[in-house]
């Protein structure tokens, strides 16, 4: 079963990197993001507790995001493999998903993209999609929280031999390319 975790700054290219993989191998694409908005969308009871939080560019508590995926992983589309993206997005929570999959094995990867490439990606993003946590203000703070809350999980997993690291600059499929030599 194969495992990835894809981190990088909002904007990096995971999400899209994430369904090009999961297609091409047929593994589960578990976005957080995905998920919260579409709860957010639906009312749920998830969707009410975190959509102002999601809107002010702030990260989902630890304990919400950790019980979904939990959930998440157990279903029947996860049992050839997954892309976890956009979780963990801080150490605690790569430290529970550590407790959950055990000694099973992970490959994280890291989509290194520069300041500028980041936001011409989001501002793209933000005409293209119209979503409501793409705004210029939303933006700005989820690359503050990035790199308070997010960037410290490069050391965390660079520490532990698990890291991948990646340039995420160029096009969709120069990037593919490097994804797939550095998940073969």
């Amino acid at each position: 079963m194969q495992r990835l975790i894809f981190l990088g700054a909002p904007g990096a290219g995971k999400g899209t990197q994430a369904k090009l993989l999961c297609e091409e191998l047929e593994l589960a694409h578990i976005s957080t993001g995905e998920m919260l908005r579409a709860a957010v969308a639906e009312g749920t009871e998830l969707g009410k507790k975190v959509g102002s939080i999601m809107e002010s560019g702030q990260l989902v508590p630890d304990d919400l995001i950790v019980a979904l995926i939990a959930e998440r992983i157990k279903k029947p589309d996860c049992e050839k493999g997954y892309i976890l993206d956009g979780f963990p997005r801080t150490v605690p929570q790569a430290e529970a998903l550590g407790a959950m999959l055990g000694s099973a094995e992970v490959t994280v990867v890291l989509f290194e993209v520069t300041m500028e490439d980041v936001e011409a990606r989001l501002a793209n993003r933000r005409s293209a999609e119209n979503r409501a946590d793409d705004s210029d203000d939303v933006q700005r703070e989820r690359l503050r929280v990035y790199q308070k809350q997010t960037a410290p999980l490069i050391s965390f997993y660079e520490e532990r031999g698990l890291l991948t690291t990646i340039s995420g600059a160029g096009s969709i499929e120069e990037v593919y390319g490097r994804l797939k030599q550095a998940v073969a």
